[in-house]
């Protein structure tokens, strides 16, 4: 089996085992946390599952469910499945009637645009071209429709496949031409096809890859929670910014991903020391700098409507303020 067929089928698993934990969390107390992730399970999502145990310590229980995409999740959101969703989703939070929030950055984007070289080398080349992103409303889409105007070109077709390895193993197969890609796989199929593709310059790009969001009422009636939950993860980006090697001791303590494949495992340490050098996960959780270049940067590619966009009305910076002000 290959490096990414081991890895799908890892992947499969993990949300699987994930996703069985849904149905159970209908009724909970006001300590549990119903934590929604839009993606696959894999070692990005390591300084979340840290910060959830060391959260679960402290007396408030988060119980991570893996959907199937960033959309689902969010409309878990919305209409009350879940509490906490991950994700970028500002044009549903722009559209719904349901007043929703962001309260923390998690991750700033750090993607790259990969195309088969054969077929295309600048942008131009993909104008009337079909193209692949992570997810409906995600920062990926977002980078894809804004490099579109900037560059004066309208694509064919946007299709979703969630998880950059995915697409990673359909760029090798041929089956995807150009799409997007994390750091850790873009790494990859450049290592294992040399020359077979290129990277499209982004310029500056500056967003959330990955933000927390919530409704108000939730956020309203559980702000102890939301702020022990926001405190711990503050606290596993700062240690993984000090010392990137943090975390892969972290893994193996607390038992994580025990089933993840012994070739991504060793691609763990190097990919949070390039994290931690690009700035990826932030020290102080965005905060309003983070809110404010969220809106313009979603404003220019198309998935916010209007000009005059207030950060209040897509934040809530309570939780945020409440953690930072209990690490010294």
């Amino acid at each position: 089996m290959s490096r990414h067929a081991q890895l799908i089928s890892w992947v499969a698993l993990a949300a699987a085992a994930l996703a069985g934990a849904g149905p159970a969390v209908a009724a909970q107390s006001p300590t549990t946390i119903r934590y929604a992730l839009g993606d696959v399970v894999s070692v990005d999502e390591l300084p979340l599952l840290v910060a959830v145990e060391n959260t679960k310590k402290r007396g408030v229980n988060v119980e991570v469910t893996a959907f199937k995409s960033e959309e689902v999740a969010t409309q878990a959101v919305i209409n009350g499945q879940a509490d906490i969703g991950q994700g970028t989703p500002y044009a549903a939070v722009q559209k719904v009637k349901t007043p929703v929030r962001f309260f923390y950055q998690m991750s700033a984007l750090q993607f790259f645009p990969v195309v088969d070289a054969k077929q295309y080398k600048t942008w131009k080349d993909l104008n009337g071209q079909d193209i692949v992103v992570h997810a409906r409303g995600s920062g990926t889409e977002a980078i894809m429709q804004l490099m579109a105007k900037e560059h004066g070109i309208r694509y064919k077709s946007v299709s979703f496949v969630p998880g950059s390895n995915v697409r990673a193993l359909g760029l090798i197969k041929g089956t995807i031409k150009a799409t997007i890609l994390d750091a850790t796989n873009k790494n990859y199929v450049m290592k294992e096809a040399p020359g077979k593709f290129t990277i499209l310059p982004l310029g500056k790009v500056k967003a959330s890859d990955e933000a927390l969001f919530a409704t108000r009422a939730f956020l309203d009636k559980n702000q102890a929670a939301v702020a022990v939950f926001v405190e711990e993860l503050v606290k596993v980006n700062r240690a993984v910014n000090a010392d990137p090697k943090w975390i892969v001791g972290e893994r193996k303590r607390l038992n994580l991903l025990k089933e993840i494949p012994a070739k991504l495992e060793a691609e763990i340490a190097p990919f949070y020391e390039d994290a931690a050098k690009t700035g990826i996960f932030p020290n102080d959780g965005g905060g309003e700098q983070a809110a404010k270049s969220d809106l313009e940067f979603f404003r220019l590619s198309g998935a916010l409507q209007g000009e005059n966009l207030k950060v209040e009305d897509f934040w809530d910076f309570r939780p945020l303020k409440a953690a930072l002000s209990k690490i010294k």
